[in-house]
């Protein structure tokens, strides 16, 4: 009797897990904006030429720090297959590297590495 309970008792969760799936009720928030890949690729790519032309306008260090930021926080808004998940990751890479460079002033590596970075999410269409 008690192993005719275990069986039913593991039966029942089992069958319970398979009939209530959290990512199939998954939804954006209230005030929450979701972005299809290739928009939020667009995002990133008008985010960072943003901060390319502040550089090249002459924008100080902290300045273009702070606008590389926002790039890199519009880069949480790309969700697509595992293969640009990991192209993202590497331009997101580029643009940390941007942001150091830009906060010890060598503002010059940072443009190169914002261009570097404009590229690979360039690419990223090409994958979705």
């Amino acid at each position: 009797m008690k192993t005719f309970k275990k069986i039913l008792l593991s039966l029942m969760i089992a069958s319970s897990m398979g009939a209530f799936s959290c990512s199939a009720l998954a939804e954006a928030g209230d005030g929450r904006i979701v972005y299809e890949p290739m928009d939020a690729i667009n995002l990133v790519e008008g985010k960072i030429k943003i901060a390319i032309d502040a550089i090249a306008g002459g924008a100080d260090g902290d300045a273009a720090s702070a606008l590389i930021k926002n790039a890199i926080d519009a880069t949480k808004e790309i969700n697509a297959n595992d293969k640009v998940d990991m192209a993202k990751q590497k331009a997101t890479a580029r643009l940390k590297a941007a942001k150091t460079h830009a906060k010890e002033a060598a503002l010059q590596e940072a443009e190169q590495e914002l261009r570097d970075a404009q590229k690979r999410f360039e690419d990223m269409k090409g994958m979705l």
